[in-house]
Parts: structure tokens; C-alpha cells; sequence
């Protein structure tokens, strides 16, 4: 069954679409809304904590594919309860983290809605970028870090419990300074923000491959959206290369499947359904 996501994307007649961002010259262009009430509710997070995931989560985009962000573009609504102090605090949190990236927030706009709302849209700069094309026969795949803290800390949050301030689900940690070491030795690639198995499935059937376990990917793992790791590919030979560059970069991988020439997708929920 073809998602709404899919649907609407298989609408649009474009050569650009298709990865992380799209990719035009040497710039790419990538573009995420964040909103209150999907992505996160008011009451689990300070309003710092929330701009911060907002950006976080759209420089995820140009970080996967190995791109240096450049400049940003941010809309906000409003919600009627905002006033000065907080928009204060949502600016503060959106610079700070944009300049630890190296991007400069450029324009926008601003509207008074029902909600706190983002979309925002990032340039990025990359002249060998990492891209979901590429998938071979016999490649491997893997994720970095560990999955599952940011569904295991979502299910807390809707039970009503408290989660720490540096959970995944908060935080989310980029993987910048690995993709850009390990990037000659990288197929393909992209953020895992859908959860491992929709994102997996995503990468085979943009490249028309299957795959084959390597080991048991339980549902909590799989599962897990918004985890803003990476999810790669990379020929055999250069497993314990990739795998000495993310210990060097402070993480691991774990490689969980083999590609195969075969239809064999992953159980998967589309979030956007």
C-alpha cells in the first residue's frame, strides 16, 4: 500500500527529488516542519529544548549527505498564549544552534496561528555528496549508535512520565564529523528519522534492491523515529575501515543486513499515514 507521503511525492515531477535534500550544483536544499501536537507536545519540553530539536532535525538533512549547512530559512506560527519572553527564548535556541553548525539564519517568516509551528529550510554546500543511490548487490548495512531511546522515551512521555534532558528523543546527537571521514568509503546513506525498518525499506526501493539479515532487529529498534542516526551502505571490504572511523568519531555501527537482488522489505507503520 503506497503511503500519502509516497503518493504525493510520486506527484511531483522532479529529477531533484528523492534524497535527504535536493541537490543542485554544489548547493543542497532541504526543508522539515516541526509542529506542535505531531512532532512534540509543549508540555514535555522547555521552549529552548524545542527550537533546538527544530533545528537539529533540518540540519540532520544536510549532515546526512555530507554537506556543510550554510544558511537558513525559518517560518514560525505562533501560538495566541507567546509572548515576547518566549519568542526570545525560541530565537536564542535557534542561533545557538545554527552557529554550531556553521549557519547563518538568513530570513523567513513569522504568523500568529493556533500553535507553535517550524518550517524550516536549510542550503548546504557539498561537493561529494553522500546520496541514497548507489545500493549494490552484496553491500552491506548498517546504523550508527544505539536505536530505540527515542521511542522507549516518547512511550514515557505519553504515559505521563519525565525523561532526561539529554535523551535522544530531546537531543539528538549528528553524526557530521563520521559521514565526512567515512564518506569515500560510503555507497549511500541518510538519517534514520522514520525508524530503521521505513527508512530501510525507503533505501531498497529507491535502489530496486532486497536484503538479507544479519542479525534480530527487534521492534523497539526498528521502530524508533526520530532517532537522527545514519543509516549507510558500503561495500564488504571496508567494514573495519567505517568501523575504525566511528570509534575514532566517538560511535559505532552495527551492520544488521546484506543487499540482495530479492523484494524482501522490513514490517513497517508509516508515520505519515
Amino acid at each position: 500500500m503506497v503511503s500519502r507521503e509516497d503518493y504525493l511525492i510520486n506527484k511531483l515531477s522532479s529529477d531533484y527529488i528523492g534524497d535527504d535534500g535536493a541537490v543542485i550544483g554544489n548547493r543542497i536544499y532541504s526543508m522539515d516542519a516541526f509542529f506542535e501536537g505531531v512532532h512534540f507536545r509543549r508540555e514535555w519540553m522547555s521552549l529552548a529544548q524545542i527550537a533546538r530539536k527544530a533545528m537539529l532535525v533540518n540540519l540532520s538533512d544536510a549532515i546526512a549527505m555530507n554537506a556543510q549547512p550554510l544558511y537558513a530559512l525559518v517560518t514560525l506560527s505562533l501560538a495566541p498564549d507567546m509572548g515576547k519572553n518566549d519568542i526570545d527564548e525560541i530565537l536564542h535556541a535557534l542561533h545557538h544552534v545554527a552557529n554550531e553548525f556553521g549557519c547563518e539564519i538568513i530570513g523567513g517568516d513569522t504568523i500568529s496561528g493556533e500553535r507553535l509551528d517550524f518550517s524550516i529550510t536549510i542550503i548546504s554546500e557539498s561537493y561529494h555528496p553522500l546520496t541514497r543511490k548507489g545500493l549494490k548487490e552484496g553491500h552491506l548495512l548498517a546504523y550508527t549508535g544505539i536505536l530505540g531511546e527515542s521511542k522507549r522515551d516518547l512511550d514515557r512521555l505519553f504515559n505521563g512520565e519525565k525523561i532526561s534532558e539529554r535523551s535522544r528523543f530531546i537531543e539528538p546527537v549528528l553524526r557530521q564529523a563520521f559521514i565526512a571521514q567515512a564518506r569515500p568509503h560510503l555507497s549511500v546513506g541518510m538519517d534514520i528519522s522514520d525508524g530503521l525498518f521505513c527508512d530501510t525499506n525507503k533505501l531498497l526501493n529507491y535502489n530496486g534492491m532486497g536484503f538479507e539479515p544479519l542479525l534480530e532487529i527487534t521492534d523497539t529498534i526498528g521502530s524508533s523515529g526520530e532517532e537522527y542516526e545514519m543509516l549507510i551502505g558500503f561495500e564488504a571490504k571496508f567494514l573495519p575501515l567505517v568501523e575504525t572511523i566511528a570509534k575514532e568519531c566517538g560511535t559505532t555501527i552495527t551492520p544488521f543486513a546484506k543487499v540482495t537482488a530479492s523484494q524482501k522489505r522490513y514490517p513497517c507503520v508509516d508515520h505519515h499515514d
